[in-house]
């Protein structure tokens, strides 16, 4: 009996640390400051809510900072991607309210040579690391994701950027987040439209093409990729 004791409690303990990180907290605020504009395929975000629930944000993103790097390795691919979008997206929407209401927009948080995704203000695997570090270093530069829907995920909090959805990004079930992202994103026509027989896309695309070349799916280019979704 002693045996399958001691059976028992290892089991318990490794369920618990390859358990899925909680992000209900960021998810409630996302369910409460989200607001879904007219048509439902763009949001904003209420930064007057934010700010009034900014202690739970704080208190969310604490939490983030005290992941070590062996916990997160030991997460499934799409969980770790998902912590990294929602650590993300949080953090720039934190990094904002540092300075709400008194700024116009993110860029004014930059400096000449310093944009504020290059700002080293985020405590993550015990470095301190910039919202670039976080999309371009750790999702997009670390080999492991070839996700390209990530660019309908992340919201860098500046014209361009996709909104942010009314929910976290949970590992168990991103692959339809993403996708509903996507479609979201694309059906937006102030962002991608038709007009005289040509189609306009988001400067996304360029910013990005590369990732869109890398052969997720069977495509290698963005007009492959936008084939996909020709239903829309």
């Amino acid at each position: 009996k002693f045996k399958f004791l001691i059976i028992g409690l290892m089991w318990s303990v490794s369920l618990q640390l390859n358990a899925e990180y909680d992000h209900a907290p960021w998810n409630q605020l996302l369910v409460d400051h989200i607001v879904v504009l007219p048509g439902g395929n763009a949001t904003q975000v209420n930064y007057d809510g934010m700010l009034s629930d900014r202690a739970s944000l704080v208190t969310y993103l604490n939490g983030l900072s005290t992941v070590d790097r062996g916990e997160f390795d030991a997460w499934t691919s799409n969980e770790r991607l998902a912590f990294l979008l929602n650590a993300y997206n949080a953090w720039t929407v934190e990094l904002v309210l540092t300075e709400y209401p008194k700024l116009e927009s993110i860029r004014d948080l930059g400096f000449l040579f310093l944009t504020p995704w290059k700002k080293k203000f985020i405590p993550l695997f015990g470095a301190e690391v910039s919202l670039d570090n976080i999309e371009h270093d750790m999702i997009r530069g670390s080999g492991l994701y070839n996700e390209p829907r990530i660019h309908f995920a992340a919201n860098c909090a500046a014209i361009g950027c996709p909104g942010l959805q009314a929910e976290a990004y949970q590992g168990e079930k991103l692959e339809q987040q993403l996708e509903a992202g996507t479609r979201l994103f694309l059906s937006d026509s102030s962002r991608n439209y038709y007009s005289n027989g040509r189609m306009f896309v988001s400067s996304l695309f360029d910013w990005y093409e590369e990732d869109f070349e890398m052969g997720w799916r069977g495509t290698n280019s963005v007009t492959e990729f936008l084939m996909l979704y020709v239903d829309l």
